[in-house]
This record gives structure tokens, C-alpha cells and sequence, in this order.
């Protein structure tokens, strides 16, 4: 089949293990997605699979889109992206895909999604900076982030120095999150952790790309 689906976040619950563990999880919605072009070595370059999730207005598709969409006769979807084929199954254009022909419980996944926007933020919210003294003649610089560099070297500020500036809202991968319970008739999965967004934010959930060990698997090894 696929190597992920694309998803919808619920929002988040708590799950309780064997032991009386609570455990924070998110409720993700995962398809059903539909196969919209199936790639392959010979006509592009590289073998992938095409999905799309939801369903999008006519009214809000371009022509080029609809087109695409109308050849492989499926609705036009909120969004659409590739994945790469994983297990075996036979995959068709117009397919649907759903949550538990590519999910199962205790799987590892990786959760990508664009994190909450919280505005423009300073240095000590969006990094965690420690600020200045609050005494010893410290006067109206409590909050500041210092200095960000020197005149003759190298004359410049550095790219990428932590400075303020827009908070949140981008795109964020937590990996290596544990499936915890699959329901295939409510297209859901309940994942062990938190994932990124506010609740009805889109997801991509893909089965983890490096997937760490477990503290028990690194003492059987060693």
C-alpha cells in the first residue's frame, strides 16, 4: 500500500495502559484518500503515489486541476500529495485508501503539520531567553535579547540569530509517535503524544523515516 495518508486532527484525549498509565494522545482523522496519478520510473522520473484528502468546491479548482482531477475521476480534494508505495497491494487510479490498510496498532509514525501561529513574539517567549537583571542598574532592557553582533567583524548580523519575530506557524515534524488504537469505521487513529495545529488542522501521518529505539530493544542489543 502507502507510507502514510493524509489527515484532519480531532483533537486530544487521554488513554489509559494495562497498568493505570494516563497517557496524553491525539485523535487523528486519516482518510479515506483517494489515488489520483500513480507515478512511475518510466513516465517521471521516480515511482510515487499520488492521494488526495476531502473534498474542495468546483468553484475554487483551476481548470488545469479539474482536468487532472476529471482524468482520474475523482472529486477534487482539499489537498493532495505524494507518498511512496510500502507492503503489497495492487494500487489503482480512483482507488480509495483508508486507515487500516496502511495503519496498524504499535506502529511508529512521524506527524507532519503547520504548528499554531501565536503572532509576533520577543526573545525570551520564542527562545527562552533569561533576560537581563532586574536590578544593578539595569534600566528599561529587562526583556531584550543583547547584542547581535560587532562593527568591524563582521560587520554584519549573522543569518539565523535567534531574534523576535513571528511565532509558531510553520512547519513542524514530531517523530516517532506510537499508534495506540486504529478504528477503521470512524477513519481515525489515536496516536500516543501531541501533534501539531490547532484542532481541524490538516496532517500527514507517515510511518517513521528513522525510527528510534526503545530503551528495551537497546538493552536486549547490548
Amino acid at each position: 500500500m502507502l507510507n502514510g495518508l493524509i489527515g484532519k486532527k480531532v483533537g486530544m484525549t487521554e488513554v489509559v495502559d494495562a497498568k493505570g498509565r494516563r497517557f496524553a494522545a491525539t485523535v487523528v482523522e486519516v482518510g479515506p484518500c483517494m489515488v489520483s496519478q500513480l507515478k512511475t520510473e518510466a513516465t517521471d522520473g521516480y515511482d510515487a503515489v499520488q492521494v488526495t484528502f476531502g473534498r474542495r468546491r468546483l468553484s475554487r479548482v483551476s481548470k488545469p486541476l479539474r482536468g487532472h482531477f476529471a482524468k482520474a475521476n475523482v472529486a477534487p480534494g482539499v489537498v493532495t500529495r505524494e507518498f511512496e508505495r510500502a507492503g503489497e497491494g495492487e494500487l489503482k487510479v480512483g482507488q480509495a485508501v483508508n486507515v487500516g490498510e496502511v495503519f496498524k496498532v504499535g506502529d511508529v509514525v512521524d506527524v507532519e503539520g503547520v504548528s499554531k501561529g501565536k503572532g509576533y513574539a520577543g526573545v525570551i517567549k520564542r527562545h527562552g531567553f533569561a533576560g537581563f537583571p532586574a536590578s544593578r542598574g539595569t534600566h528599561e532592557y529587562f526583556r531584550h535579547g543583547g547584542s547581535i553582533g560587532n562593527r568591524s567583524f563582521p560587520g554584519r548580523v549573522f543569518k539565523g540569530l535567534r531574534m523576535a519575530g513571528q511565532m509558531g506557524n510553520r512547519k513542524v515534524t514530531i517523530g516517532n509517535l506510537r499508534v495506540c488504537q486504529v478504528m477503521p469505521e470512524d477513519n481515525a487513529v489515536v496516536i500516543l503524544g501531541a501533534a501539531p495545529g490547532a484542532d481541524g488542522s490538516l496532517l500527514i501521518v507517515k510511518h517513521a523515516a528513522k525510527q528510534r529505539k526503545s530503551t528495551e530493544q537497546s538493552a536486549k542489543q547490548g
